[in-house]
């Protein structure tokens, strides 16, 4: 995976995300050894503070925990706890803004809900 080195979001955010998505396709998994911040700098090419800034934002969310001498590590709820805070915070505002810019646009509600089911077919 690349970074966005110029998007708005800031780039340990970034390594945080990746790292949640490593948990939710269980490339990494509960209580199993997470990269190190130099390993994650060398990985991203970017400054292991930087990195090391990205595995703290986890650490405080208590999506990681630490395990002194060894490293950090996922905790045994990671994947529960980025699965319900995506749905209640990242898909609701996705959400809100979707049915906002439908009321723009004048599109009915069925209409809507018919985009969303072909987007989730495929089609």
């Amino acid at each position: 995976m690349k970074l966005n080195m110029d998007g708005t979001a800031p780039i340990y955010v970034q390594v945080a995300e990746w790292l949640q998505n490593e948990i939710l396709a269980d490339h990494l998994i509960a209580d199993g050894k997470v990269y190190s911040q130099y390993q994650l700098a060398e990985l991203f090419n970017i400054n292991p503070a930087t990195a090391g800034k990205g595995l703290t934002l986890l650490l405080e969310e208590e999506i990681l925990y630490k395990k002194r001498g060894l490293g950090m590590f996922v905790t045994t709820q990671a994947k529960e706890m980025i699965l319900e805070k995506r749905r209640n915070e990242t898909l609701q505002k996705l959400a809100q803004e979707l049915v906002l810019e439908a009321r723009r646009l004048a599109v009915a509600d069925e209409e809507l809900l018919t985009l969303i089911h072909k987007i989730q077919r495929g089609e």
